[in-house]
């Protein structure tokens, strides 16, 4: 049973900085893509971080330059070092993960909240 657990959310102010973990149990870690979503209040879920198995890097523009996604493979762990917070980046946020056979699994999100 893959299991993602997800971690370091929380409230900060406009310009401040979070880090964000998540744990995967249950399978072979280091052959999938992570990914982290979010969704706020009233949107969709977007795509704002993902690290493929051979270190391959995407970012939604809105946090270019401002968030870094990286993974532990020792650690089944992958994080999103999250600076310069927006309130527009007020959200709760998932951890994504997909096998290169299709399998995919979601964490049960944390929220992270950022006042102006």
């Amino acid at each position: 049973q893959v299991r993602l657990v997800e971690s370091g959310g929380g409230l900060v102010q406009a310009g401040g900085s979070l880090r964000l973990s998540c744990a995967r149990s249950g399978s072979i870690f280091s052959s999938n893509t992570m990914g982290w979503y979010r969704q706020a209040p009233g949107k969709q879920r977007e795509l704002v971080a993902a690290i493929t198995s051979g270190g391959s890097i995407y970012y939604a523009d809105s946090v270019k330059d401002r968030f870094t996604i990286s993974r532990d493979n020792a650690k089944n762990t992958v994080y999103l070092q999250m600076n310069s917070l927006k309130p527009e980046d007020t959200a709760v946020y998932y951890c994504n993960s997909k096998s290169p056979m299709g399998s995919e699994y979601w964490g049960q999100g944390t929220q992270v909240t950022v006042s102006s």
